[in-house]
């Protein structure tokens, strides 16, 4: 490692330079994902610390290969087996600190609209000094006062963030799916192609969603029994139909013109996701057979044989959820993610249709004001004209993230016997809370449907 990345990461360490790899090869980033990075960065690595409190695997596994375990556990008074530092108390104690972290930082940059204010030099820098608060406030929260009293209150406040953050993914789909439909809507006024684009990804959601609707039907249904599969999946089904045909009413059209089945067609598939995910989710039903053993049903036979390997299923399962957790944070946090939530919408006129129309156009982008070279990756300093993502927008989104967290490892309200071996185990509060989520979201694309009809004074921009 040569000197002038020694330093540069120093100076990303302890001072305002922005973090970088000190290999030359890697592309250039800028200081705003390297920011956004770290403190995902920060984020996963709570995550991993919370699942190993969760897992009895690698307890049983550190009392076996550690020498002097019991000792050193006395010695840190964490127990005689370090009893307090697994389980869903430890996991909540843990959180409780990310989450402080995380809300004290967004208090910290309210209002912050230059990236040359001393607020947003610390949020941009230190982060040798943020790691150790992290520590420091997640150790801290072990020694708290009354711990029951506090692990009761904190669990009803992670539960209304866990919830919280849904209802941000929820409303933010919908607004994708709007701009979606509206960005292709607006380049089919010019060039043909969109249209056919626009009719080829309908089709494709809506033979997606109707393929799901089907195979649900087949494998999570049976002609005595499964009642709540059949008429879940039918619900459910009836209701993207609904939504399908409120959307190209004419009463709708006639207040929205750029309504249409593309958006439907997002929010039918993402039914049918939850759905399965939800069925997936729930306690398994079984009955007595001819042979008076008991027997599972309503789940696919090819899914009973992948259950056994629960360590390979747990682990990869893990792995994407929080993948799509971390995803939904990084993508929640944009500034055209914060403005939507606010009400705030690009003008049809300033529309530009693009395949990746989630991305900024080049044009659109800062300018490259200063680029810096210290050895090793390349720096693009892209905010010197102003914050291009709202930072206290940015840290409230990972203080729910931490809620959410925190709920979805210790399965929620079934945290006395939850266990990250056990973490694709149905239970009745997840199935509920991904059915409710199913149609909250379905209320929310509804809403946004005939709102202009409710109130037709009001000015509504989708």
């Amino acid at each position: 490692m040569s000197a002038p990345c020694c330093a540069g990461q120093l100076a990303c360490c302890c001072g305002t330079a922005a973090c970088f790899l000190c290999c030359k090869c890697c592309p250039k980033i800028k200081q705003s994902t390297s920011t956004r990075f770290m403190y995902a960065l920060y984020f996963i690595l709570v995550t991993i610390i919370c699942c190993i409190m969760m897992s009895t695997t690698v307890a049983n596994e550190m009392k076996t290969h550690i020498p002097f375990y019991k000792e050193m556990c006395k010695g840190i008074q964490a127990g005689e087996m370090c009893e307090k530092l697994v389980g869903y108390s430890a996991v909540y104690k843990v959180c409780f600190g990310m989450a402080c972290f995380f809300f004290l930082f967004f208090l910290f940059t309210i209002k912050i609209n230059s990236s040359k204010s001393c607020r947003a030099y610390i949020h941009n820098g230190f982060w040798l000094i943020k790691l150790i608060l992290l520590a420091a406030m997640c150790s801290g929260a072990f020694f708290i006062p009354d711990q029951d009293t506090f692990l009761n209150a904190w669990r009803y406040v992670g539960a209304t963030g866990g919830f919280l953050f849904i209802a941000i993914q929820l409303i933010l789909l919908v607004e994708f799916a709007h701009k979606w439909n509206k960005n292709w809507t607006a380049g089919a006024n010019h060039k043909q192609m969109w249209n056919g684009l626009l009719a080829l990804v309908t089709l494709i959601l809506y033979s997606i969603a109707v393929a799901a609707l089907v195979l649900m039907a087949l494998f999570y249904t049976r002609s005595e029994g499964c009642m709540y599969n059949k008429v879940l999946i039918g619900v459910n089904g009836g209701l993207c139909l609904f939504v399908s045909l409120v959307a190209i009413s004419p009463c709708v059209q006639n207040r929205q013109p750029h309504s249409g089945l593309l958006q439907s067609g997002v929010i039918s598939c993402y039914v049918m996701y939850l759905t399965f995910s939800a069925l997936s989710s729930k306690p398994p039903e079984t009955i007595l057979d001819e042979n008076n053993q008991n027997i599972t049903i309503c789940v696919p036979e090819f899914s009973q044989g992948l259950h056994r390997d629960e360590n390979l299923v747990t682990g990869l399962g893990t792995t994407i959820l929080f993948g799509c957790i971390l995803y939904s944070c990084l993508t929640s946090t944009t500034r055209a993610s914060s403005e939507a939530l606010k009400g705030i919408y690009a003008t049809p006129e300033t529309e530009v249709a693009r395949c990746c129309f989630c991305c900024v156009p080049e044009g659109d982008a800062d300018a490259e004001e200063r680029i810096e070279k210290r050895g090793g990756q390349t720096v693009i300093y892209d905010e010197k004209k102003g914050t291009v993502y709202s930072y206290a927008f940015f840290h409230f989104v990972f203080f729910l993230a931490s809620l959410y967290v925190m709920m979805t490892v210790t399965h929620w309200f079934h945290y006395e016997s939850a266990q990250i071996e056990k973490f694709f185990t149905g239970t009745w509060s997840i199935f509920w809370i991904k059915m409710v989520s199913c149609w909250v979201c379905v209320c929310l694309y509804l809403w946004t449907l005939i709102a202009p009809l409710c109130c037709p004074t009001r000015e509504f921009s989708v």
